[in-house]
């Protein structure tokens, strides 16, 4: 078997055993690759010692990870360190692998120095987006996994181009995908078991995944919602996810004040991060999905709403313009709550949630974890004959 042929060992890193878009993708990347033929690893920081909450058809190396100081450049400084401690110890040495691929800035940035030791030869990374950060060490730490990765991938034209104008450096496209699969209709029994553990019996029912911070917008989703009510008073707002590195303190404190002038108590539904297994119910339990975020890397959670059946409102922006057109999702003007509202309110009409869903279906098979593993693999192989 030559070189551009034989199975390659890979080794996935990933920042934290729970669910956010770019764990997820590392999970679906990581199985799509194996599926394929190749010996991939996943690495993650794992800080309960419980690991993924699913099963992986791959295998999975728990990096420890202590608890951690409150000051966030101080926290930042110690999860590097864990991934170094961990794996700096002759671990790759034993275990050698032919790619190393950072999906995040604290493992690449770990990369970077097991590099600079000698312990890797090369490291890949993949840039979700790129932060805006007021702390200097931050965003050093942002530049070096960025700037010293010896490939750098990206999953939009957006921030493709964000790379080549920020950085200089020119970074292949890759896509994200969907499993049809995972997102098929659930039983009645797993439906009526959710809607009893999160109290979600209203009518119509609004879900966005991804928690409670700035870039999801979600202090604006929370107005419009508050306007919807007025139309529709048996309405409920479900806002699932929220695990982060970050602390948003005081954005959550200002989205808690809101809530409790607007008086939504009642008919807002916070049930934080929602397990795996339990996530595709979750999406067939909404009659649609809204998403107005203010930055994203592509939107995972999108295409998996779509893949459950719902029609959906985006950001009238990059990365969601790059593959939804008005015809497969409401598109919105992220800044105006009344836009928001509008567009909730639309998009209960029977025909033209019909139509949204019917138009935006094919985009599952368009964007398939198979496709995108077939590519990584294509950059992988330039990197080791370059």
């Amino acid at each position: 078997m030559n070189r551009s042929t034989h199975p390659l060992r890979i080794a996935l890193f990933t920042y934290s055993t729970k669910p956010r878009g770019s764990v997820i993708h590392t999970l679906e990347l990581a199985e799509a690759l194996q599926d394929l033929g190749h010996d991939v690893t996943v690495y993650a920081l794992d800080k309960d010692g419980r690991g993924f909450d699913r099963r992986l058809r791959c295998r999975y190396y728990p990096v420890p990870a202590q608890p951690a100081p409150a000051d966030l450049d101080r926290l930042i400084q110690q999860r590097i360190q864990e991934w170094v401690d961990e794996l700096g110890n002759g671990h790759f040495h034993r275990q050698p692998y032919d790619c190393y691929h950072a999906q995040d800035c604290l493992s690449a940035n770990a990369l970077a120095i097991l590099r600079q030791q000698q312990h890797i030869p090369q490291f890949v990374r993949t840039v979700h987006h790129i932060d805006e950060f007021t702390s200097s060490y931050l965003q050093q730490c942002q530049d070096r996994s960025i700037r010293e990765a010896d490939l750098c991938l990206c999953v939009s034209q957006h921030w493709q181009h964000e790379l080549q104008r920020q950085y200089g450096i020119h970074a292949p496209r890759v896509t994200n995908g969907v499993r049809l699969s995972r997102f098929a209709q659930p039983s009645a029994s797993a439906q009526a078991r959710l809607q009893k553990q999160y109290g979600i019996s209203g009518s119509p029912i609004f879900l966005t995944v991804g928690g409670i911070e700035p870039r999801k917008n979600s202090i604006r989703l929370l107005h419009a919602f508050a306007q919807v009510r007025l139309h529709y008073p048996t309405a409920q707002l479900v806002i699932a996810g929220g695990a982060t590195l970050f602390d948003y303190h005081a954005y959550r404190e200002q989205f808690q004040t809101a809530v409790r002038d607007l008086r939504l108590e009642p008919s807002l539904i916070l049930p934080g991060v929602v397990s795996d297994a339990d996530l595709p119910t979750l999406y067939h339990l909404a009659d649609a999905f809204v998403f107005p975020s203010l930055k994203e890397g592509w939107g995972l959670v999108v295409l998996e709403a779509i893949a459950a059946g719902l029609p959906v409102i985006a950001s009238d922006q990059p990365p969601f313009t790059e593959f939804l057109t008005s015809q497969q999702a409401l598109l919105v003007d992220p800044e105006s709550v009344a836009a928001i509202a509008a567009a909730m309110q639309q998009i209960l009409d029977p025909d033209i949630a019909a139509s949204l869903r019917h138009h935006a279906q094919p985009l599952c098979e368009q964007f398939s974890w198979e496709k995108s593993a077939t590519m990584h693999v294509d950059h992988y192989r330039q990197l080791l004959h370059s």
